[in-house]
């Protein structure tokens, strides 16, 4: 079954990840997050990506 996706704002985004939103913009610039637009000026973040993110990230650093 496929997950809804749980959109949230440039602002919303970086509240969830604990970071500026100049990092958010950063981060999206480098890749590391994916910004979709979800109209003609409107761009939306995918929290399950995210949280997706934080867990592969969380997982890798903990092997060593």
């Amino acid at each position: 079954m496929p997950t809804v996706a749980r959109w949230a704002t440039k602002e919303e985004a970086a509240e969830h990840l604990r970071v500026s939103v100049k990092t958010v913009q950063r981060m999206t610039a480098r890749g590391d997050l994916v910004a979709h637009n979800v109209g003609p000026r409107l761009i939306r973040y995918d929290l399950n990506e995210i949280d997706q993110m934080l867990n592969a990230t969380t997982t890798t650093e903990g092997t060593a």
